[in-house]
């Protein structure tokens, strides 16, 4: 069970939280933490659930919790993969909450609304916040922590409620992902790239790096969210706007190609 936080209005967040999605920056700055490098030392994490994120992240995920001295709590929202083919998410059936690449009836391009981050995200975070302050919403009652480094500095946001202020620790220490690969290889550690099988911001590699059996569920996916209600026209999960089983994944390098999409994720699934 967990311990409700008392917070005395002025005195300081009383509950740091990492958010922690287990890719290379906040893997890098769970590891500080705990070694010490980063404080002070975050009261816990918390990992938000998709339900369709790579085994290679939920092995990572799983070791992680083993080795970090404060615990991690995994929340949820529902399954994204399972709402995707229903055709939306479970709040909101009209339209799908990610946001695919579509080609309109009329031969124009258009993309979807883009809630999946808010959705399967940030909502269950704040749900689990709210219940480890005993139901309440202090204002600046958390400090969360999220691993953006200098180079993805543009995806630094403020909070939008008033019980959760943002930091960012890496931005503060000036490291980049680099720094963090080499972060992690001090420690002993790697972390997978973590994003949803079906990312329509995956880039080329990415898609070619998922395996056989997630490549197969991504292809199964995308065939389900063709054509589905609300939406003029025909949903893809490639930018390609072709079915993913037609597409060349080659490198954009090798294809002469600049690879436009690689920086699009809004930074709460992947850091």
């Amino acid at each position: 069970m967990n311990a409700p936080v008392r917070h005395t209005p002025g005195a300081g967040p009383r509950l740091r939280v990492l958010s922690l999605g287990a890719g290379v920056q906040s893997t890098t700055l769970a590891l500080m933490a705990a070694h010490g490098e980063i404080g002070p030392m975050p009261d816990c994490a918390i990992f938000a659930d998709t339900g369709w994120e790579p085994r290679a992240v939920y092995e990572h995920l799983d070791r992680l919790r083993e080795a970090l001295p404060f615990p991690v709590h995994i929340v949820s929202a529902g399954n994204l993969r399972d709402d995707a083919i229903a055709g939306g998410s479970t709040r909101a059936q009209r339209f799908a909450a990610v946001p695919w690449f579509i080609r309109n009836a009329d031969g124009s391009d258009g993309m979807g609304r883009r809630q999946c981050t808010a959705h399967y995200k940030l909502e269950p975070i704040r749900r689990k916040i709210v219940e480890l302050h005993g139901g309440r919403r202090p204002k600046g009652g958390t400090e969360m922590w999220i691993g953006i480094s200098t180079d993805e500095a543009f995806r630094m946001k403020p909070s939008r409620v008033q019980y959760i202020d943002n930091e960012w620790p890496l931005i503060r220490r000036r490291m980049n992902r680099g720094d963090c690969h080499a972060k992690l290889a001090s420690f002993g550690w790697s972390a997978p790239k973590s994003s949803c099988i079906g990312c329509p911001f995956h880039s080329d590699a990415q898609w070619q790096a998922l395996e056989p059996e997630e490549m197969a569920d991504a292809i199964l996916v995308d065939r389900a969210i063709r054509r589905q209600g609300g939406i003029k026209g025909d949903q893809f999960m490639h930018r390609s706007r072709r079915p993913l089983d037609e597409v060349d994944l080659r490198s954009s390098a090798e294809r002469g190609q600049p690879d436009l999409f690689l920086n699009e994720c809004e930074g709460m699934c992947g850091v």
